[in-house]
């Protein structure tokens, strides 16, 4: 299972709203050679994290297969970022799009030697990643400490960020 998660609070050029940005974003890696989207979960929108004044995002997850190694994927999700408009010039900042490998077939790598850090160090914390993972992958485990999904959101503090489901969305 490769899980992909995507977020925006910002619409890229064309896009009237941060919500069609993360569709169109999807539709566009569905559209790449090489990965298929086999999943989509629900959108949601949830408060910033580390707080601050930007608009809220807009969250989801999404499957994909591919036969591109984890490295290759990542840098063609840095490809659909910046055709997005997303420049990366100051850390946690209001973006239109943010691409984030998350798992990679339970692979557990740390980066060093090249490569990405896998799984994402911080997906297990956040909730704007959980629960749009558990809608499209409630069975789910965290490949380094072997939790399920629905454990590691039930671990999430009680008063962190808001998050909820889009309606209709």
């Amino acid at each position: 299972m490769i899980v992909i998660a995507i977020g925006a609070n910002l619409p890229a050029d064309g896009f009237a709203t941060a919500l069609e940005t993360c569709q169109a974003a999807v539709d566009r890696l569905g559209r790449e050679p090489d990965v298929a989207v086999v999943a989509i979960s629900r959108w949601y929108e949830s408060e910033p994290v580390p707080p601050s004044g930007q608009p809220w995002y807009v969250n989801g997850v999404v499957l994909v297969e591919t036969t591109l190694d984890p490295a290759a994927l990542l840098d063609r999700l840095h490809g659909i970022e910046a055709a997005f408009g997303r420049v990366r010039v100051v850390r946690n900042e209001a973006r239109p799009l943010d691409l984030d490998l998350i798992d990679y077939d339970g692979m557990v790598r740390d980066g060093r030697g090249g490569g990405p850090v896998l799984p994402h160090p911080r997906a297990r914390e956040r909730a704007f990643v959980l629960l749009p993972l558990a809608d499209v992958a409630p069975d789910w485990r965290d490949p380094v400490g072997g939790r399920e999904v629905v454990e590691l959101i039930a671990a999430l503090p009680a008063d962190g960020p808001s998050i909820r489901p889009i309606p209709d969305a």
